[in-house]
Formats: C-alpha cells, sequence, structure tokens
C-alpha cells in the first residue's frame, strides 16, 4: 500500500531522500530539524526498517529505482506538483570502495548520474536549495578520477556550487572509525557564492566500543525456528551461531587484531573498524567467543537504543553495513542549517544595500 507524500509545514515540500536504506542519513537530518517528505530504496526490508521507526505520518518511504524516478513520478505520489527544497542520498558505494574490485561496466558507476539528472530537472521548475551526496573515500582513487569529474559537471551542470569534505565518523561521537566523502551542492541562483563549510570534528566527543556496547547481555544465536519477539534485550540482539574453530581455540582470537577480513576482533577501549560487512565478515565481539550483533552493530553505528531493523539476520546485517552514521548525517546537517541562515541574513543585508 503507497502513501500520499505530506507536506512540509510552510507549503514547501521538505527533502527528497534517494538511495535511502534504513534511513540513517535522513535521520540525522530530522535530529537537527529538517523534514523528509519522500524517501526511495530499492531494497524492499530497508524500506520497512525505514517506516517502522517513524511515527504514521512520517512513514514516507517506499521501494522504487532511481532510474525510473522522474518529477511526473513525485507528482503522481503526491497528488500535486512536488518541490523539494533539498535532495539528501547515498548512491550504492560497494563499486568505489577500495575493498571492491569492480569492473568498468558495472551499473552502479552512473548511479551519482541519475541523481544529477532528477536534481536538475527538479531544480529547472522551482529552485532547490542543496543537495547532499554522501559516498566512500575510494571515489578519490585515481582510477575513478574522469568518472569523479563528470559526477561534479553534471551538478555544476544543474546550477550547484559543489564542496567536498572527508569526514570521519569518529569525530562526530561515532565508536568507528568509518571515513565518508560528503558533497554539498549549494543553488546558485539563489545563494551566489557563498560555501558551505564542512562540521568541525567534536572535541572530547569519541566513544569506544566499551562505551556503545559494554553494558550488553549476551545475544541470542539464529536458528531456523527463532520467533523475533523470541530475541531478549532487543528484536536485533541476534547473530550466527560460532562454527570456526577459531572460536573455540584459545589464543586463537584475541581483541584488536585481525586475521585478513573475516577475523577482525574488537577491543574495547578502541573505536570500531569500518561497520561494514560482507559473506561471514562480521566483526568479532571483544570477548573473542562470537560474532558481533546486529543491535550491537546499530549502536555502533550510532544509532538510537530502540532502533529496529526488520527482515532476515541476512538482510538486517546488509542494511546496518550501508547506512549512514545518524550522528554524522546530524552534524552535517547542522552545518547546513547554519549555512542556510547566515545566507539568508547575508542576502537581506545585500537586498537593504
Amino acid at each position: 500500500m503507497t502513501t500520499a507524500i505530506p507536506v512540509s509545514r510552510g507549503g514547501r515540500d521538505g527533502l527528497l531522500s534517494l538511495f535511502c536504506g534504513a534511513g540513517g542519513l535522513d535521520l540525522g537530518f530530522e535530529k537537527a530539524g529538517f523534514d523528509v517528505d519522500a524517501a526511495f530504496d530499492l531494497r524492499p526490508d530497508a524500506i520497512l526498517s525505514y517506516n517502522y521507526n517513524r511515527s504514521l505520518k512520517s512513514r514516507v518511504a517506499r521501494v522504487g529505482n532511481v532510474r525510473d524516478i522522474t518529477c511526473e513520478t513525485l507528482d503522481f505520489l503526491a497528488g500535486r506538483k512536488f518541490e523539494p527544497r533539498g535532495i539528501i542520498g547515498g548512491p550504492p558505494c560497494q563499486s568505489f570502495s577500495r575493498a571492491t574490485h569492480s569492473g568498468e561496466d558495472d551499473p552502479r558507476h552512473d548511479l551519482p548520474l541519475k541523481y544529477a539528472k532528477l536534481l536538475k530537472d527538479l531544480n529547472a521548475r522551482k529552485p532547490v536549495e542543496f543537495f547532499v551526496l554522501e559516498n566512500v573515500p575510494g571515489l578519490l582513487k585515481h582510477k575513478h578520477a574522469d568518472r569523479l569529474k563528470n559526477f561534479l559537471q553534471a551538478f555544476e551542470d544543474a546550477g550547484f556550487s559543489v564542496t567536498q569534505s572527508l569526514l570521519n565518523a569518529r569525530s562526530f561521537g561515532v565508536a568507528q572509525n568509518r571515513p565518508r566523502l560528503i558533497f554539498i551542492g549549494i543553488n546558485r541562483n539563489i545563494f551566489g557564492n557563498l560555501e558551505w563549510e564542512p562540521p568541525a570534528s567534536k572535541k572530547g566527543s569519541e566513544k569506544t566500543v566499551r562505551d556503545k556496547i559494554g553494558h550488553l547481555p549476551e545475544a541470542t544465536f539464529w536458528t531456523r525456528d527463532l520467533v523475533r519477539m523470541e530475541i531478549e534485550h532487543h528484536p536485533n540482539h541476534w547473530c550466527m551461531m560460532p562454527k570456526s574453530i577459531s572460536f573455540s581455540t584459545p589464543g586463537r582470537l584475541s581483541p584488536g587484531t585481525a586475521r585478513g577480513r573475516s577475523f577482525r576482533t574488537l577491543e574495547w577501549d578502541s573505536v570500531s573498524p569500518t561497520v561494514a560487512y560482507g559473506n561471514r565478515e562480521v566483526h568479532v565481539h571483544p570477548s573473542c567467543h562470537r560474532r558481533l550483533s546486529v543491535h550491537e552493530a546499530l549502536l555502533l553505528q550510532g544509532f538510537p537504543k530502540n532502533f529496529t531493523l526488520m527482515g532476515s539476520l541476512s538482510s538486517q546485517i546488509t542494511q546496518v553495513s550501508e547506512a549512514v552514521p545518524p550522528p554524522l548525517a546530524k552534524a552535517v546537517a547542522v552545518s547546513l542549517i547554519r549555512f542556510l541562515k547566515q545566507a539568508a541574513r547575508d542576502l537581506d543585508i545585500g537586498k537593504a544595500a
């Protein structure tokens, strides 16, 4: 069942979120004061998670392929001309990741261009104030140089001055070493040559694995007949039963060490490596006797304690891996609010003069 896109306060639509996943980026922007009025992602489980964690009026996410979304699509769903204030999103980044060796014909390579095309079309009929695009630092690698140049040119052609910044989630209260590449586009026709300034690191904000998950009880192991409501403490506090001999051999695993990508063991009083798990690559708990639960991974990503993911265990691991840490998203959103307020003052002064 589809629901209509609500109108934001003040008569102008809020944000359009593309590649929204379970909603980490959106949650950060909402906590900063923005409204998200439409959100799309290909994964049905991610859409279920997004809507489950929001009030009825905020359940605006739906399954949709960004390649197929047009202005007319948005108008049809909204029942009116849809005119967002801004667009946010993080196109799937696996094809740009340092840990992935994708071919030149990877279909995900052109998703930022699809994002730019929709942005340009929406901006042509009513100015969009800004856009935010999140991705991995691997996009800066030399082999992607021409592709990145094309992306930036497409956004410039859409009418935006683009600033890029490399931010690490650990600098904003997230117990995880997760550098992310953030692109902010500011509408030139509205704001002229004014530039966005990235948020500064919060002094004393760094959290450790112990801070985030040290208080939790033991996780529940997955079984075929496990009922979600039978999982103790939290519906996502589950993980696979340890099968490798490494978990039962004394001294084979130790905190803060890694044996390939499959056996990265966390250390209580440090931050976690990037929460991005492939097949059988979920990080090992500091106790060394099992892998992390989904709930623990969510907390290391900076999600609220009551945030719940839907779907199978495998689906939940994918969702938490692909999410943007909400505290990092909030820091970016707050910096944008600061920019917009200062820009409004500067423009008013300019008009008065």
